[in-house]
């Protein structure tokens, strides 16, 4: 019975370790959009000195985006090797080849991947979204500094 209490400790463990990480980094990637959108509104091109100083304040937070996108899958991927692993280890114990517990346990592994996938398709559409919001600003403060040239010439 103790082993019994283990496994099934390690699965809710996996699934709530998993989906919460994964939960977070959602959250976060959500939180970094709005942020930059909201930043992005509120920029005063005129105010800065140079195209560089621009690109840092505009990129800021850019890679952390683009970091959760790339990575949410291969959490999801982690939770599910654990969750194969879990399922595995239990038939063994039991000792006899069970297809409806077998593919239960594939089941509920899988949807670790599904939800990695879930939280690094907006990620990654987030971080399109404001590298493109990103150019245009900088495209804007170019145009303006070639205007202010002609001017001056």
């Amino acid at each position: 019975m103790e082993q019994a209490q283990w496994l099934q400790s390690a699965e809710l463990a996996l699934d709530y370790g998993v989906m919460g990480i994964l939960v977070l980094m959602s959250i976060v990637s959500l939180w970094l959009f709005i942020e930059r959108l909201m930043f992005y509104r509120s920029v005063r091109i005129e105010e800065y000195e140079s195209r560089e100083l621009l690109e840092l304040d505009l990129s800021d937070n850019l890679s952390t985006l683009s970091a959760i996108g790339a990575n949410a899958p291969y959490v999801g991927l982690l939770g599910t090797v654990f969750g194969i692993m879990l399922t595995f280890y239990a038939l063994g114990e039991a000792g006899s080849i069970d297809p409806k517990k077998i593919m239960t346990g594939l089941a509920l592994a899988l949807k670790a991947t599904a939800m990695g996938l879930v939280v690094a398709i907006p990620s990654i559409a987030f971080y399109t979204a404001a590298l493109r919001k990103m150019e245009r600003i900088v495209a804007h403060y170019d145009a303006k500094a070639e205007m202010m040239k002609r001017e001056a010439a």
